[in-house]
């Protein structure tokens, strides 16, 4: 990682809730930091924390202890309106669950935080991802006609539209069969690759894991394991 700066850097992030039973202690004191351009899986078993670290890294969370910079911004000294602006200036999301408008065709989908974050020419942004992504013909289709793997890319457009600097992917492929998961898995890195966009990705899928230059192992709400970094296969 030389010469590469850092863009995400955690020091002792922890996070506890208030239970019937007293406080619950979700994530333990966790520090990581991420590269400009680099890939980092997270991975462990359902109920280890890999969700909430998620969420603390990409400030939709804060975190019970320690802090968190993304974008040389300090998280925690910011309002919940400024880490707004942030994520929608130079950080992407993809979720398991696509998270779309239903209301809204896949061309609309995407223009939407063009349009929020004041960008020019939205519409011709959003057909240039969306062709990028093999969904130039779907532009006008709305999200009940199209396929879970559909779906997705028009996430993954929506994410890639405003050029992050970082994208945050939860669970990616847990809704789609394993060949359309395959195509995902492919047009993630992709788009890592060519556009320099950190991705930081909690999944439960090996073959996922396997194509990030690093990956983080969770267990009871601490890292197990951080493999060392390595280059990215190509797809």
């Amino acid at each position: 990682m030389l010469n590469k700066r850092f863009i995400l850097n955690a020091k002792d992030i922890s996070k506890a809730v208030s239970g019937p039973g007293g406080e619950l202690t979700i994530l333990k004191p966790t520090s990581l930091a991420v590269a400009q351009g680099d890939s980092l899986a997270i991975v462990g078993p359902s109920g280890s924390g890999k969700t909430t670290l998620l969420g603390l890294l990409a400030g939709l969370d804060q975190p019970s202890g320690g802090s968190v910079e993304l974008l040389d911004r300090n998280l925690s000294a910011m309002s919940e309106d400024e880490r707004a602006a942030l994520r929608g200036q130079g950080v992407g999301f993809v979720f398991q669950s696509f998270h779309l408008l239903d209301s809204l065709t896949a061309e609309e989908n995407v223009m939407l935080p063009l349009e929020l974050a004041g960008a020019d020419d939205v519409v011709t942004q959003a057909r240039d991802i969306l062709t990028r992504v093999g969904l130039g013909d779907r532009l006008d289709h709305y999200p009940n006609q199209l396929s879970g793997g559909e779906k997705q890319r028009v996430a993954i457009a929506r994410a890639y539209a405003g050029q992050p600097q970082i994208l945050f992917a939860d669970e990616p492929t847990g809704n789609l069969d394993s060949a359309t998961g395959q195509e995902i898995i492919n047009l993630l890195f992709d788009l890592n690759q060519q556009a320099g966009t950190a991705l930081v990705l909690v999944t439960h899928e090996q073959r996922l894991a396997d194509r990030c230059a690093r990956v983080i192992r969770l267990e009871a709400g601490q890292i197990q394991s951080e493999s060392e970094p390595r280059l990215v296969a190509e797809s």
